[in-house]
């Protein structure tokens, strides 16, 4: 675990943030500023080092590196070699973020820009792209968090990495529970998945089709099925046996996501019921209900 300040704070950590171009690394770092940590983009590698040790002399700085192929050095063996100097060297926490994407959404973002590749000025995209995960490979296997954001909005995107690096709750776990629809595809970034497509669906019925699982009637049919209350009993039992794992193990951010066909009935009165349980549980939790129309994020 990382060292506190005086106020309880997390201090002198250090967040390497690589990935492929296109896939958020520059959204990535401009939340890291946001929280309040200290950002610097392409530094020459050989300045790393300096720079790390600079933090760590008793300072209460948290610093976020940027770091790609196009960074002055740059070869994933020397990368690696640079953070296992660092940890062998008894730094606080040397974390690697590695920032993924489908090739196809990377494709479509280029193109909706109009922005080259950086490794296909003269070429087609999707040859850079290509060029770029083979460059980045060993970065990508190494990492300590792979953030996917192939499916994921700018806000979703802030949203996970304030779970994840967030100085003002570093020290405890933050919990989001989600629901989801699989027609839209699954959450990545999701680390426990429950499918509740076994129980009976609303939809079939005409006069609750319209609401959602957040309406009393829905979840009172929902609870009717005969596997619900067992179902539902397993999953808290589940939780209440990893949650406090997790914290023990210094986890300090965990998705729960459920998913349904359609994401609006079952998926949400199940997410809802859970989200209950993990704050009565003493845990800080969001509520994200991914592919409702109103698409909310709460807090309760």
């Amino acid at each position: 675990m990382s060292k506190m300040d005086p106020e309880g704070r997390p201090r002198n950590q250090v967040v390497i943030v690589s990935g492929l171009s296109g896939a958020g690394k520059s959204t990535a770092l401009r939340q890291f500023e946001d929280m309040g940590w200290e950002v610097a983009d392409n530094i020459p590698l050989s300045l790393l080092p300096a720079m790390v040790n600079e933090t760590g002399e008793g300072g209460i700085a948290n610093l976020a590196v940027g770091i790609d192929f196009r960074t002055r050095g740059f070869s994933t063996e020397l990368v690696l070699e640079v953070i296992a100097s660092l940890r062998a060297k008894g730094h606080d926490p040397v974390r690697l973020l590695f920032m993924d994407c489908d090739d196809a959404v990377l494709q479509r973002r280029f193109t909706e820009t109009r922005r080259r590749h950086p490794l296909a000025t003269d070429r087609p995209v999707g040859d850079g792209i290509r060029l770029e995960k083979q460059r980045l490979a060993g970065l990508k296997n190494a990492a300590d968090l792979r953030i996917d954001s192939t499916n994921l909005s700018q806000p979703e995107l802030k949203r996970l990495l304030t779970g994840h690096f967030s100085l003002q709750r570093a020290s405890r776990l933050s919990v989001t529970v989600m629901s989801f629809s699989y027609v839209h595809g699954i959450p990545r970034e999701s680390d426990l998945m429950f499918d509740v497509r076994f129980l009976q669906n609303p939809f079939y019925d005409n006069r609750l089709r319209p609401m959602t699982g957040r309406d009393q009637e829905v979840a009172d049919f929902v609870g009717r099925d005969p596997a619900y209350a067992d179902f539902m009993d397993q999953v808290e039992k589940l939780l209440l046996l990893l949650l406090p794992r997790y914290v023990e193990e210094g986890k300090s951010y965990l998705t729960i996501a459920f998913g349904c066909t359609g994401g609006r009935h079952r998926s949400v009165c199940v997410a809802e019921k859970i989200h209950d349980l993990v704050v009565k549980s003493g845990y800080f939790a969001n509520l994200v209900h991914r592919d409702l129309a109103d698409a909310e994020i709460t807090t309760r």
